[in-house]
């Protein structure tokens, strides 16, 4: 399992061998926002350029490389809770990614990077996507599986109980006796 932060919504992530995870999901993920002069806050489908910035921590420094990439100059601004329709947590298995790179997902769905918090290794044959419903336990933490993306990569689920994960950490069914993954 890979686990990512993404700290400046749009941008790059950032790798982590451990997070912590609480009822909004991954300490420091989606913090900030980038702010046109106008207040009006970018999205990465607005601004594909921000895919290419990692941020660095500093407002002032995110802000210059973003402005950068732009070019014209904006702003990194905390974020306060999720954005409408957010999920807590989103995950997604290296098959699903596997797939979108060769050319093969569902009708309708994208296979841009999903920026998934959690990448996952399944059993063969497992599909996250059936999990809708189900909950999961890794690390420490249980998560509810709610829905599927609009982009239909991978699923989005709210914290159940709130702890740490980690790299490694097994993906195991709470309450079914389900298989586990990695």
């Amino acid at each position: 399992m890979a686990v990512s932060v993404y700290p400046v919504r749009g941008c790059a992530g950032t790798p982590l061998q451990r997070a912590d995870v609480g009822p909004a999901g991954l300490a420091g993920d989606r913090a900030c926002a980038v702010a046109e002069a106008d207040g009006r806050v970018l999205r990465g489908k607005d601004a594909p350029e921000l895919a290419g910035v990692v941020p660095t921590g500093s407002p002032d420094l995110d802000a210059a490389a973003v402005s950068a990439a732009l070019g014209r100059p904006v702003r990194i601004r905390p974020l306060t809770g999720r954005p409408d329709g957010a999920a807590a947590v989103h995950l997604v298995s290296r098959q699903a990614l596997e797939r979108a790179a060769a050319g093969v997902v569902p009708a309708g769905c994208g296979a841009e990077d999903p920026r998934a918090n959690l990448v996952l290794d399944l059993p063969a044959g497992d599909d996250e996507r059936t999990w809708v419903g189900r909950r999961l336990r890794l690390g420490s933490v249980v998560l509810e599986v709610t829905r599927l993306p609009k982009h239909c990569l991978g699923v989005y689920a709210e914290v159940a109980q709130p702890g740490t994960v980690a790299v490694g950490d097994p993906v195991q069914p709470v309450g079914g006796g389900a298989e586990s993954a990695r």
